[in-house]
């Protein structure tokens, strides 16, 4: 059975991370999995440490810079355990049952591209531990596992909410057909009100291409409401999820126009910095 993968790194993120997916474990009754990461950096080779003493140093200070870096090692084995332990805790206080915690090495992507078959959902925060939550910019691996991954991924961006309502950008595309399919056929957000925004010009083919995403979800018991606005992309969506309240925001890659290069072009890296709502990613 797939499940839903929390990546948990001791940031400040990493708190809304495990409300979140609690969330969508609940929403989509499916098991979470916390994950920890060492990254390779935190145990440099002991090669590495004999260059940094050049030649001629003694044999005993290769061996403490030795005995310190798997003392180090095992602090932080220690640390991300504590931290699963707190993770798990709680998101069972949030009334996930089927939970399970992995603690891997090595970087972020690999393990989540080897993990990647098994899962369903993918739940990060928008900065790192080395980063302060109100800063508006984004974790330095976060960009590089958007493009390598191919299921949803949901990133927090601060405390996070159970949310009430939900936005997708649409474009007409074939792939935003797919990706309105996916979003009809998850009950991960039925029930919320949603808003099916389009931004074009005011003819009848995007009319009837808005029509068109509205009655699918709508025949999958989503209660949406469609608009068709203009003006520069950016721009316009934030103006409609500001006036509309929008608490969600659902972002694809939708094939070759303007709203592709929206999403996975540089201005990906500027919405995700500069939300304040949480964002789920559709590849």
């Amino acid at each position: 059975m797939k499940n839903i993968i929390a990546c948990i790194d001791g940031s400040a993120m990493s708190a809304s991370v495990c409300d979140a997916a609690a969330w969508a474990s609940n929403k989509l009754e499916t098991p979470l999995s916390l994950l920890h990461v060492l990254e390779k950096t935190i145990s440099p080779e002991n090669e590495n440490l004999s260059g940094t003493i050049g030649l001629g140093a003694r044999e005993a200070l290769l061996e403490q810079l030795t005995e310190l870096d798997e003392k180090r090692s095992r602090v932080a084995l220690e640390h991300g355990k504590h931290m699963l332990e707190d993770a798990r805790q709680r998101v069972t206080e949030l009334g996930v049952n089927d939970i399970f915690i992995q603690q891997r090495h090595g970087s972020l992507l690999e393990s989540l591209t080897e993990l990647e078959p098994d899962m369903r959902l993918l739940v990060l925060g928008r900065l790192g531990e080395d980063h302060d939550v109100a800063a508006h910019t984004i974790g330095s691996q976060l960009e590089s596992v958007i493009r390598a991954m191919h299921v949803p991924i949901l990133v927090t961006v601060g405390e996070f909410q159970a949310p009430n309502n939900y936005m997708i950008a649409y474009d007409g595309s074939e792939t935003a057909n797919k990706a309105i399919d996916r979003v009809a056929a998850s009950p991960l957000l039925k029930g919320l009100e949603g808003h099916i925004v389009m931004v074009g010009d005011d003819n009848e083919t995007n009319k009837n291409a808005l029509s068109r995403a509205t009655d699918i979800l709508t025949k999958h018991d989503h209660t949406v409401q469609p608009a068709l606005v203009q003006g520069e992309v950016i721009e316009s969506l934030k103006a409609y999820r500001q006036k509309a309240g929008i608490e969600m925001m659902i972002m694809g890659a939708y094939g070759h126009s303007r709203v592709r290069q929206f999403f996975l072009g540089s201005n990906t890296q500027t919405m995700i910095s500069n939300s304040t709502i949480p964002l789920i990613l559709l590849r």
